[in-house]
């Protein structure tokens, strides 16, 4: 959140962009375990945006899979930060339930994802982004591993799957 506080503080965010974005449904795919690689898969995920603004911030809901069974549910808040038409900076944080599978132990089954997206934004709003996200028990279970995920994603407004 320190990065989100720099960003509306240095940056010049465009309200009348952000005014005109929709709800959004994403798609991502990337690696699993990034950083270290203790057990790095790939990783797969769906989340959705609402265009509802809790001040200034947006409700998304996601999860995220990956090939050794490792899957986990969240459930937060993002921000978008504008930077001309074109350009999205994203913070997000979400607490979530993660279920190991054959995957990296974190540690407990609650976990924190707090992540960073950039991406250009399209005439018709879509968005092609790069999200780097990090996943911690917070220090609630014996052991707090947490693991970094880079992921490619792309968003779609959901009017235009869906119609209005």
């Amino acid at each position: 959140m320190a990065l989100a506080a720099a960003l509306l503080a240095f940056g010049a965010p465009d309200a009348r962009a952000q005014a005109e974005d929709p709800s959004f449904l994403s798609i991502s795919g990337g690696k699993f375990d990034a950083n270290r690689q203790k057990n790095p898969s790939a990783e797969f995920g769906i989340d959705y945006r609402s265009d509802l603004k809790l001040w200034i911030f947006q409700p998304m809901v996601g999860a995220m899979a990956n090939a050794d069974g490792g899957l986990n549910a969240y459930a937060g808040i993002s921000l978008d930060l504008f930077f001309g038409d074109r350009v999205v900076l994203r913070p997000s944080f979400a607490p979530g339930v993660y279920r190991r599978g054959n995957s990296l132990d974190l540690g407990y089954t609650v976990e924190f994802r707090s992540g960073i997206e950039a991406a250009f934004r399209f005439d018709d709003r879509s968005r092609l982004g790069l999200e780097l996200y990090h996943l911690s028990n917070a220090g609630l279970g014996k052991t707090n591993p947490g693991e970094e995920s880079l992921v490619l994603r792309y968003s779609v407004p959901v009017t235009k799957l869906f119609g209005p």
